[in-house]
């Protein structure tokens, strides 16, 4: 790929651009006010912790969350094996002994389903349960797969690659009634969907500044303090962020991620309609220009800016390739090298063919009606020719 960015960007569940008001917000603590956080024996280390925890509030407020509540991370996968491996090795270690097993979604991102396979290595016992053909959890089956040893439940909040939200509040109250720890991967949920830890019963929440319009990074984890949730730590040092997560923080990444907060929270209701209109718009044009389009996921219970879109006869990597000035994905962008159909395609029920002709399609906040427009036409445009050439080999083969 060329260096010169692609004309029309819609992969915003892969990552989003810095917004400019972001940038402006984080720019000084890179230059004048440069201070370690920790260093709090002079001014220049007060100023950069005062920054560090108006960010931390403002990260909690959309929560309901106490600001000591937000440890920050490096991003979503620090967070989720932080969540999973520090609550998991805690309970076994200073808890009950026997609570050594582990439920989550065969659809989960890589590294939640990675982190609890890896406790497995160390005695733990973990339960993957499937999703209907829309991609949402059997409540249910969730509940019938909790026993006695159960520690912790980690479901994702909203699917980064087909958009699905899961009923949060459902299964926090059944984890809530067993006495098991909930965790939920919400980097792609925050500051797009109202999210309420105490009224859905969140014990754990993975946070991305990069889904969100902030660097790539910087996340944070929710931890609750009543009841207390203990973790312990992935890696050793200083003890910093009381004792969570050692290491110097970066006031500037922390600003960054305050402010994109702020931003999302403030501008959440008007930017997700407008976000969902377009991608309503995108399907309705496509389809009418188009057959054979049909949506993979729940069609309601999802992202405003995400569509996941199957094209009946024509492959997905080859489309993409015919049009270059679009910039869409097959799914997610931690999977994206993989030959193998998409594991949650193939999870919702999809067989390998219809997996191959999917499209992830993400809007976002700086999307306009033109390049929705645009985008249509040039898959509109590709897609016919490329069904011909698949045609015409079935031809000569025969």
């Amino acid at each position: 790929m060329s260096g010169t960015p692609p004309a029309i960007y819609l992969d915003y569940q892969s990552t989003t651009p810095t917004d400019p008001r972001v940038v402006e917000a984080m720019l000084p603590f890179f230059t004048e006010r440069f201070g370690n956080p920790h260093s709090t024996s002079h001014g220049f280390g007060r100023d950069a912790a005062e920054a560090v925890e108006t960010a931390r509030a403002e990260i909690a407020a959309p929560l309901g969350a106490d600001p000591r509540e937000i440890v920050f991370t490096s991003g979503a996968t620090e967070a989720n094996n932080l969540a999973i491996k520090g609550a998991a090795r805690f309970i076994a270690t200073y808890g009950r002994l026997d609570r050594r097993h582990l439920v989550t979604l065969a659809t989960e991102h890589k590294c939640v389903l990675e982190s609890c396979r890896d406790l497995t290595a160390e005695g733990f016992r973990l339960t993957v349960l499937p999703v209907d053909g829309a991609g949402l959890v059997d409540l249910d089956r969730l509940a019938a797969a909790i026993t006695p040893d159960t520690a912790l439940v980690s479901i994702m909040a909203a699917h980064n690659e087909i958009g699905v939200l899961q009923p949060l509040a459902e299964i926090g109250a059944l984890c809530r009634r067993h006495g098991v720890l909930f965790h939920t991967d919400a980097a792609q949920a925050y500051g797009k969907i109202p999210l309420d830890v105490d009224a859905m019963a969140i014990d754990l929440m993975s946070i991305s500044g990069h889904k969100i319009y902030a660097p790539k990074g910087i996340g944070a984890l929710y931890v609750r303090r009543r009841p207390r949730v203990r973790l312990t730590p992935l890696f050793s040092g200083g003890g910093q962020e009381r004792g969570a997560r050692s290491g110097t923080l970066s006031p500037a990444l922390s600003v960054a991620l305050g402010m994109a907060a702020r931003l999302a929270t403030a501008e959440q209701a008007a930017e997700a309609a407008t976000i969902r209109a377009l991608a309503d718009r995108f399907l309705a044009r496509l389809t009418a220009l188009l057959p054979g389009v049909s949506v993979n996921g729940d069609r309601l219970r999802r992202l405003p800016g995400n569509l996941n879109i199957a094209i009946e006869g024509v492959d997905a990597g080859e489309l993409m390739a015919a049009m270059p000035e679009v910039a869409v994905s097959t799914g997610s962008a931690c999977t994206s090298a993989e030959v193998e159909p998409s594991y949650v395609l193939t999870a919702i029920g999809l067989d390998a063919a219809r997996a191959a002709t999917s499209l992830r399609i993400g809007f976002g906040r700086f999307t306009t009606t033109d390049e929705v427009d645009r985008a249509v036409a040039a898959i509109a445009a590709a897609a016919p020719r490329l069904r011909a050439d698949l045609d015409q080999v079935g031809v000569a083969a025969q």
